[in-house]
């Protein structure tokens, strides 16, 4: 029983930063439409911001988030500004961004390895080889400081849609763009950006995963399928439902590794976007039926 609460524990302590690994990109799709396979490249680039802030000026990892957050919004405004704003109405557009954004992924990763090459990385504050201890169980304090961060920094994210006029602009072209720009909101200027938050939680999470993970240029490649399979899972565009999707597969992934290996943990996420686009293709807080 011991053994098992403290998998539980161990789950639930990296749930949260996968939630914000995910955040950004189902509010990118749920704004937009916009399938962004590229999402796991920005976090490791903002992972390598932080590596070398903290190398370089001995700057703490999580105070590191001042500078990755803006960089990775300003990022994402410019990216989306010459990537997709001329192509927003195409009616083919959410399968240009597909091709689009894979593209991206292949260049930022092969302008990543060029600088930095395939060395893996991580940066090391204190916290990140010291648990919290509570009776027989423990909890790194590295996942237990970026769980609560991550979590803080979503709820921030979905008060901000719930109760601010640009979270309502944003809410609204979420839920239908023609309609919303009818009632006089500037689909444009919301989308670009809704596209910088999402890169802007990219930037948090990238800060974020340094100290918890290793990484390298082609690590992105092994985080976009589990990313996508949380975000399928709690409905793409849904903030609530990518973090509750998050804790969830954490914790499964976490008793999949204790029972049968960690070689085994990459099935958890890959089996449950089967399951979810099989049986409930919305997800398990998603519309039944997007919007155009």
């Amino acid at each position: 029983m011991t053994q098992i609460i403290q998998v539980l524990l161990l789950g639930l302590s990296l749930g949260g930063v996968y939630a914000l690994m995910s955040s950004g990109m189902t509010l990118i799709f749920g704004v937009m439409r916009i399938v962004n396979l590229a999402h796991s490249a920005f976090i490791i680039m903002a992972a390598y911001i932080t590596f070398w802030l903290f190398k370089l000026w001995k700057v703490d990892p999580i105070a590191s988030m001042i500078v990755t957050i803006p960089v990775m919004f300003i990022v994402g405004v410019v990216y989306y500004r010459v990537m997709f704003a001329s192509r927003a109405d195409n009616p083919r557009f959410t399968d240009i961004t597909v091709l689009v954004t894979f593209a991206s992924a292949l260049v930022i990763e092969g302008i990543l390895s060029y600088l930095f090459t395939g060395i893996y990385r991580s940066t090391n504050p204190i916290y990140a080889t010291r648990p919290f201890l509570v009776g027989p169980f423990f909890m790194p304090q590295s996942q237990v400081y970026a769980t609560v961060i991550s979590i803080t920094l979503i709820l921030s994210l979905w008060l901000f849609l719930r109760n601010t006029r640009v979270g309502n602009a944003i809410r609204a072209t979420m839920q239908n763009r023609n309609s919303a720009q009818v009632v006089g909101v500037n689909v444009v200027w919301v989308s670009m950006l809704s596209f910088g938050i999402g890169l802007a939680m990219a930037g948090a999470a990238g800060s974020l995963l340094s100290f918890i993970f290793t990484f390298f240029p082609s690590k992105h490649v092994a985080w976009i399928g589990m990313l996508m399979s949380l975000v399928v899972l709690g409905g793409m565009g849904s903030l609530i439902g990518a973090m509750l999707s998050s804790f969830l597969l954490a914790v499964v992934a976490s008793y999949v590794t204790f029972y049968f290996g960690p070689s085994w943990a990459p099935i958890t996420f890959y089996l449950a976007l089967f399951l979810i686009l099989l049986f409930r293709p919305q997800g398990l807080l998603g519309a039944q039926k997007a919007d155009g």
